[in-house]
């Protein structure tokens, strides 16, 4: 062959694609692609098995049974709890597969860590506990059980006050516009309308921050706190297990507490409707990083710049001022109720002053930087006192 075939075939190589003839290349550029759309495919089956998990003790619940049994209605729809939390799930599904799609690195979830170290515990749980757990394994079995717990509490709890916020809000409009008395106004929808809003928007927030992490967002999951108080301290705050603390501590706390001197009425119940506002501005300065027993990077805006524990102090200031006719009842009736009914709200106080404190704990433990905050911001929960 002379040297001009040889150019010549040389170009046709060239223009038929010359990496063909080096099946190495080939397999190079293809193996990454497969184990990309594996590793996709496997963190949104695990995602959505545990979703699956999470709702299935959730429904078996009786409280939440009770709750999920009723049926609801929007303008023209009605629908049941469980229809409204399967809709939910379905669309957090779609969503979840469409990340997975298209996310730029992807690495194992959480999720899929989770049934890792589940699968392992199964086939020898002796030695899974004397080995332990790495810290990428740790936190994402308690970051899998962190949202599984609170996430389906969140939807079902935001589903209620919206939808009792649309219903009094509206009942508000027609009392308003009747030409009711204001005071009267104030009692049966106003107060009412205003607190289900805060709560909306104090529950929307951690609805978020528990089923959306994104390193976009910058709010990943950095830790869990890993201790049983830190978790027992959150936990006996919420159903099922705040049924045992009531049945310690009592209940003696009013939503809406009634007054029979109308001007100390309104003005310590719209006293503690500015508490819970502030108590849902501390959500609203957390974001997307909102949840329970994790640390997702310190946050230091609004609330968070004057006091550490805005939430928990404006909450439980609002809770005294709704015990107020109780503790008062309970000492008109002997000293030992009264002190009794006293020693309940203090009861729940202190356990939130635990929550705080096992926080700090925490936050200590994995981000230096939380140190340099508490410098900066001296106060847990009121300026100048404590």
């Amino acid at each position: 062959m002379d040297s001009a075939s040889e150019s010549r075939t040389g170009r046709a190589h060239a223009r038929n694609g010359l990496a063909l003839s080096n099946p190495s290349n080939v397999l190079d550029n293809t193996l990454p692609r497969i184990l990309s759309l594996k590793c996709r495919l496997l963190n949104w089956v695990s995602s959505c098995a545990v979703m699956g998990l999470a709702l299935g003790v959730f429904s078996s619940i009786p409280f939440y049974q009770r709750q999920l049994a009723p049926i609801y209605s929007l303008a023209a729809f009605s629908f049941s709890g469980y229809e409204y939390l399967m809709a939910v799930a379905m669309a957090y599904a779609l969503l979840l597969g469409i990340y997975y799609a298209i996310e730029a690195a992807p690495r194992s979830s959480k999720s899929l860590r989770f049934w890792g170290v589940f699968a392992r515990f199964l086939r020898s749980p002796v030695a899974t506990v004397r080995a332990g757990l790495t810290a990428e394994d740790r936190l994402a079995v308690l970051a899998t059980l962190l949202k599984s717990f609170f996430g389906p509490i969140m939807i079902v709890i935001l589903l209620r006050v919206s939808l009792g916020s649309l219903h009094d809000g509206q009942a508000l409009l027609d009392a308003l516009q009747t030409g009711a008395p204001l005071y009267d106004v104030f009692n049966s929808h106003g107060f009412w309308f205003a607190i289900q809003l805060i709560v909306v928007v104090d529950v929307a927030i951690f609805s978020a921050g528990y089923l959306i992490e994104m390193p976009r967002l910058d709010n990943e999951i950095k830790s869990v706190d890993p201790t049983l108080l830190g978790w027992a301290a959150a936990l006996l705050c919420y159903y099922p297990f705040s049924e045992m603390t009531g049945y310690v501590l009592g209940r003696e706390v009013s939503d809406f507490p009634q007054f029979s001197d109308s001007t100390m009425h309104v003005v310590l119940n719209v006293a503690a409707l500015v508490l819970m506002a502030i108590y849902a501005s501390a959500s609203v300065a957390l974001g997307f990083k909102a949840s329970n027993l994790t640390h997702r990077g310190i946050v230091a805006r609004g609330p968070y710049a004057f006091v550490r524990h805005p939430a928990y102090v404006c909450k439980n200031l609002a809770w005294w001022i709704g015990a107020v006719p109780a503790v008062t009842q309970a000492f008109a009736v002997s000293w030992f109720t009264g002190i009794s009914s006293l020693a309940s709200v203090i009861g729940w106080s202190l356990l939130y002053v635990l929550r705080a404190l096992t926080e700090e704990d925490h936050l200590r433990r994995v981000d230096g930087d939380y140190a340099a905050y508490a410098e900066r911001v001296r106060w847990r929960f009121i300026p100048g006192i404590a």
